[in-house]
């Protein structure tokens, strides 16, 4: 599978990742409403952070084999 290829169908795996981490978090956030402030800062820290840790195979992959042909 060409380079091309694949960075067009991880491109749409992270946006669809990204589209539920988002919600998943901003739903999971709003329940913390009555935590600590301590509690709620470390909950978005690890949720602002933590999208890329699954994301980093799909981004390997999207990356590895051949090189496209020049045109």
């Amino acid at each position: 599978m060409s380079r091309s290829k694949r960075r067009l169908i991880a491109s749409v795996i992270i946006m669809a990742f990204l589209v539920f981490w988002i919600w998943g978090a901003s739903t999971l956030g709003s329940h913390l409403a009555t935590a600590p402030k301590w509690a709620t800062l470390i909950f978005f820290i690890v949720a602002g952070i933590g999208w890329a840790v699954p994301l980093k195979p799909v981004l390997g992959w999207m990356n590895s084999g051949p090189e496209d042909p020049a045109d």
